[in-house]
C-alpha cells in the first residue's frame, strides 16, 4: 500500500519557488520534425519575410518600444501549453503577444532607449532564460518577485549597456520552456531584423541561462531540417551562467520538485517533474503533460531535455531523497515512476550534438559563471560548487568553442544575480568593448 509522500524537507511554499527559480534554466526539443538537430551540413534555407503584428511605443520597464513579429516559415508551430494555464503568457507580454498562447513563429523585438541615437558600436542582442521574460530577465529584475537577493533594483543590464553608449535590443519568446531549435531561429530572426535597421554586419549577442543553448544553437548552426543556418552575422558572443556542459538538476533534486508541480498534491509550479506518476494524498495519479519526456501526445515542457547532462559520476546524487535511485535513474520507486535522467538524454539532449558541432571560431566566446549558492529560498545545487542551478564546471565548459574570448568565475553571484549584478555587468561590457 502507498503512502503520501511527506513534504517535510522542503515546504511547498519553497518548493514552489524552487521549481519557478530552476524553470529558468532547463530545456530540450519537442517531439517531431524539430527533435533531431540538423548541423552546417543541411543546406540553407533562404530567410522568409517577417510579418510586423504589432508594436507597442510606451512599454514601461525602461523599453523605448516592443514590436511582435511572425516568421511564417513552415516548420514552426504553437507548442503545447498546460491546460491549467501555468504556462501562458502573463502580464504585458500577454499583452504584447495579443494570447496566453502564442505560436513559436511569434517573438518579441524589444528595442532600449537610444537604440535610434545614431550610434557606431555593435548592437547587443539580449536573450532571456526559461520561465522569464527579456522585462524581468534584464530590465527590471524584481518584477517576477525574486532577483537572487534580498532586494531587488529597478534596472538591469539592458539600462546598463543602454547607458554606456550601446544600442541594446532583447528578444521575448512565445513559450516559456520551448524548443531552443525553434528559438535558436526567431535568434536569427531577431538579429537579421537589427542589421537592417541599423544598417550593420553584425551584432554581439548576451544570452543568460536556457537562452546561451538557443544562442548557441544559431551560431552553431544546429537547427532542425526545416532551419535556415547560420548567417555569420555574430560578432561576440557572451555567456551568463550558460549550461555550456549541461545540466542534471532536476532528477537530482527531483523528489522536492514534485508536491509543487503535481496539481494532486496542490502544486501549480510551471515546471516538469522527472516522474510519469506520483501518490498525492493516498492516490496513485499520472500527469503526462507535466513530465520531461514526452508521453501519450502530451509534451508542454519541450525545452527541457536539451540541457540534459550526466553529473551522477562527478558529483553523485543526492541519496537522501526519497526514491532518489528510480528518479534519476528510472523504474518504480517506493511513491513514484519515471525513466530517469538517461532516457531523457536519449530523447533529445542537445549538449552532446552542440560541442560536436562547434561554435565558429569567428565568434570570440565569453563565459560568465557564478559561484555563490545561495539563492533565497531556493534549495541549492550543493554537490559541487554552483551559482545554485549550474555547476560552474558546466558554465565554463569551453568544449567545442572555437575561440574562448574569455573566462571569469564571480565567485559572490548566485544564478540570477549574474544577469543584473554591477559586477557582471561591468564585465559584460568589458567584453562587448
Amino acid at each position: 500500500m502507498r503512502r503520501t509522500p511527506t513534504r517535510s524537507r522542503v515546504p511547498a511554499a519553497l518548493a514552489a519557488l524552487l521549481l519557478t527559480l530552476t524553470a529558468l534554466l532547463l530545456g530540450a526539443p519537442t517531439a517531431g520534425a524539430a527533435a533531431t538537430p540538423a548541423t552546417a551540413a543541411v543546406p540553407a534555407v533562404p530567410a522568409a519575410p517577417l510579418t510586423l503584428e504589432a508594436t507597442f511605443p510606451t512599454p514601461g520597464n525602461g523599453w523605448a518600444r516592443v514590436e511582435r513579429y511572425l516568421d511564417p516559415t513552415p516548420g514552426f508551430r504553437t507548442e503545447q501549453f498546460p491546460a491549467d494555464g501555468r504556462g501562458d503568457q502573463d502580464g504585458a507580454r500577454r499583452t504584447y503577444f495579443g494570447t496566453g498562447e502564442p505560436s513559436s513563429g511569434r517573438f518579441l523585438l524589444y528595442s532600449a532607449a537610444g537604440w535610434d541615437a545614431g550610434g557606431t558600436g555593435t548592437p547587443v542582442l539580449l536573450v532571456h532564460g526559461a520561465n522569464d521574460n527579456a522585462d524581468r530577465a534584464w530590465a527590471n529584475p524584481g518584477e517576477g518577485g525574486t532577483c537572487g537577493a534580498s532586494a531587488c533594483p529597478s534596472t538591469g543590464l539592458a539600462q546598463y549597456l543602454a547607458g554606456g553608449g550601446h544600442r541594446v535590443f532583447a528578444i521575448g519568446f512565445a513559450h516559456k520552456h520551448g524548443d531552443n531549435l525553434l528559438q535558436a531561429q526567431a535568434v536569427g530572426d531577431a538579429i537579421a531584423l537589427i542589421r537592417a535597421r541599423l544598417g550593420v554586419p553584425q551584432v554581439d549577442v548576451v544570452a543568460w541561462s536556457k537562452g546561451e543553448v538557443a544562442a548557441r544553437a544559431y551560431v552553431s548552426s544546429v537547427r532542425p531540417s526545416w532551419g535556415r543556418a547560420y548567417a555569420g552575422d555574430v560578432r561576440r558572443l557572451v555567456t551568463l551562467g550558460g549550461p555550456h556542459g549541461g545540466l542534471d538538476y532536476v532528477y537530482a533534486h527531483g523528489w522536492d520538485f514534485d508536491p509543487a508541480i503535481w496539481p494532486a498534491c496542490g502544486g501549480t509550479a510551471n515546471a516538469p517533474s522527472p516522474h510519469l506518476t506520483m501518490t498525492c494524498y493516498g492516490t496513485y495519479t499520472a500527469q503526462p503533460c507535466l513530465g520531461v519526456l514526452p508521453t501519450g501526445g502530451s509534451d508542454c515542457y519541450p525545452g527541457q531535455r536539451q540541457l540534459l547532462a550526466r553529473w551522477d559520476a562527478v558529483y553523485g546524487v543526492d541519496t537522501t531523497a526519497q526514491d532518489w535511485w528510480t528518479t534519476y535513474y528510472g523504474g518504480q520507486g517506493f511513491y513514484t515512476s519515471g525513466q530517469g535522467i538517461h532516457a531523457a538524454i536519449d530523447a533529445g539532449s542537445l549538449i552532446a550534438p552542440l560541442q560536436r558541432a562547434g561554435i565558429p571560431a569567428s565568434v570570440p566566446t565569453y563565459l560568465l559563471a557564478g559561484g555563490a549558492a545561495d539563492i533565497p529560498g531556493v534549495l541549492d545545487e550543493n554537490r559541487g560548487p554552483s551559482d545554485g542551478i549550474v555547476f560552474t564546471a558546466s558554465a565554463l565548459d569551453t568544449t567545442g568553442i572555437g575561440t574562448v574570448g574569455g573566462t571569469r568565475l564571480l565567485t559572490g553571484l548566485n544564478h540570477l544575480e549574474l544577469a543584473w549584478s554591477p559586477d557582471a555587468e561591468a564585465q559584460v561590457a568589458a567584453w562587448l568593448g
